[in-house]
This record gives structure tokens, C-alpha cells and sequence, in this order.
């Protein structure tokens, strides 16, 4: 079992959740995720870390109210306990030698994008932080996004903090305006980090995506999360979950991630129905 040690709605939508977790604390570098199982009954969910804390043991996730499992999650409590928790999981985030680095965020894609551009920051390297999401009042983690880059820039689709518009727009005002970068990394939704790997391939950039496919054992054995790479499958559990973004076939990434949505669907109006407390927010 692993005892959760806070619980925290960041906003409306978002949870933060730490856990203790020794040995994944001990060996998860950026860019590597867990799996877990709430209890016997329940599905395995895989999610990015957002930090961890060696010392204290501590794993902390933050994930989104999208579907029964994650609803079940975020009902949790200081206390309780995971019946699993696997990791880490995945390849490291290979930044290579790069000098000056755009790291991008779409919404929940934020919590992951934290850790990749603090771990670039710290080493010197200079970041520039992109930070989008729908509206003021879903912008969360400011401080920490704001610590982890040289700049940070958010943008809201509606304009009520930060830019008005999309990462895309944020990223080619900065390239037109003559800024060059190494490396940009995108992790957040998949028409977001598809369009922003059109934009990059125009200028020559190389860009790494993060894939959050649907996913069962983590090992490659199932193949659930396969996608399609430069022409050939590969297992975002695995081979990823980075992969070179201009080499991703976005179209049939999209395609998937709906495959199972009328299912989901369905899962999350009986649990909504069964438990009516688990909308309402923590105090």
C-alpha cells in the first residue's frame, strides 16, 4: 500500500496528490511516469510525476477529473492509501546539448511541462516557459512555473490572463521576433503539441512531444499505447513517452485517444450518479 500525504485541488478541474513512494523517488528522472490502481476493482491509470522529494519519500501526481477513475482519485483522502503504485516508468527526457530551450504547456499538460523546464533551469540552461490554459481561473502552479524558466509566458484563450491566444501564437511571435531555439518541448493536448510541431518543423526546431495514450500494464505487452513514429509503431509505455515530434503521425494519435470515449463516457455518469459528493470541491 502507499499512504497519500496531501490532497490538493489546485483548480475547479486539477488535483495535486503526494504520495510516498521511497524507491520511485529514489530513481524517476523527468520525463518518466507511474502507473496506478486505486484498489482491486479499479483500472490502471498511468500519470506523469510532477515532482518528487527524495528525502521526504514522496511522489506527487496531478492529474484531471476527466473520467471515474480519476473522480475516484480525487475523492481521496490524506490517510488513505493506493493499492499500486509502479515506476518509474518510461525513458528519460533526452534533452541533448541543447543551449536555450522553449518548453510549452497546454493545461494539465503544464503539471508535466514543470518538471522538464526546473530540471533544464537548474542545470543553466535558459527556458523559456509557455504556459496555456482556457481561462484565469484554471491557471495553476504560477509560482513554481514562474521559478522553473528565465520567462514566463501564459496565455489564455480568452484573454483574462497573459496573452490572448494560443501556445502556437505565444511561440511564433518569439520566433518571429528573431529568438532561436535548440530544443522545444510540447506537452499537453494532442492538437496542441500537433500544431505547434507544424510550426517548429517551418523553422527547422527540433521538438519532443509527450504521448499520455491510453495504457494498461506499462511494459509494452499489450500494446494499447502504440503510436505511429516515422512510419513505424512504437510503445509510448517504452520506447517513449518522448518521441521527435515532426516524426509522429498525429492524425492516427487523434483517432485512438476517441476510441474509447463512448465507454468512458458511460463510466463517468454511473460513478457521478452513484457518488454525487465527489463533484464538490475540497475546502
Amino acid at each position: 500500500m502507499y499512504p497519500i500525504i496531501e490532497v490538493q485541488d489546485l483548480n475547479p478541474e486539477v488535483v495535486r496528490m503526494v504520495v510516498e513512494a521511497p524507491a520511485i523517488a529514489r530513481k524517476h528522472q523527468p520525463g518518466q511516469f507511474i502507473i496506478l490502481r486505486i484498489d482491486e476493482t479499479g483500472e490502471r491509470i498511468p500519470l506523469t510525476v510532477n515532482e518528487v522529494d527524495v528525502e521526504a519519500g514522496t511522489v506527487t501526481v496531478v492529474f484531471q477529473k476527466v473520467g471515474a477513475t480519476t473522480m475516484q482519485l480525487a475523492a481521496l483522502h490524506p490517510g488513505d492509501a493506493l493499492l499500486d503504485l509502479v515506476g518509474p516508468l518510461g525513458k528519460p527526457t533526452d534533452f541533448g546539448d541543447a543551449k536555450r530551450v522553449a518548453v510549452i504547456g497546454g493545461g494539465l499538460g503544464c503539471a508535466i511541462a514543470y518538471p522538464e523546464a526546473k530540471e533544464l533551469h537548474d542545470k543553466g540552461i535558459e527556458v523559456d516557459l509557455i504556459a496555456g490554459f482556457r481561462t484565469a481561473n484554471l491557471i495553476f502552479m504560477g509560482e513554481k512555473l514562474q521559478a522553473a524558466c528565465d520567462n514566463l509566458i501564459i496565455v489564455t484563450d480568452d484573454g483574462s490572463n497573459g496573452r490572448r491566444g494560443f501556445v502556437t501564437d505565444a511561440l511564433r511571435e518569439r520566433l518571429n521576433a528573431g529568438i532561436r531555439y535548440d530544443l522545444v518541448i510540447a506537452i499537453g493536448p494532442v492538437v496542441m503539441m500537433d500544431f505547434v510541431c507544424r510550426l517548429t518543423k517551418e523553422y527547422g526546431i527540433r521538438t519532443l512531444v509527450s504521448m499520455n495514450t491510453v495504457m494498461i500494464d506499462g511494459t509494452g505487452m499489450c500494446g494499447c499505447c502504440r503510436v505511429k513514429v516515422n512510419g513505424e509503431y512504437k510503445h509510448a509505455c517504452i520506447d517513449g513517452p518522448d518521441f521527435e515530434g515532426h516524426e509522429v503521425d498525429f492524425t492516427s494519435v487523434m483517432e485512438r485517444s476517441v476510441q474509447f470515449r463512448q465507454y468512458e463516457t458511460q463510466a463517468l455518469n454511473n460513478y457521478r450518479r452513484n457518488h454525487p459528493e465527489a463533484t464538490m470541491r475540497r475546502a
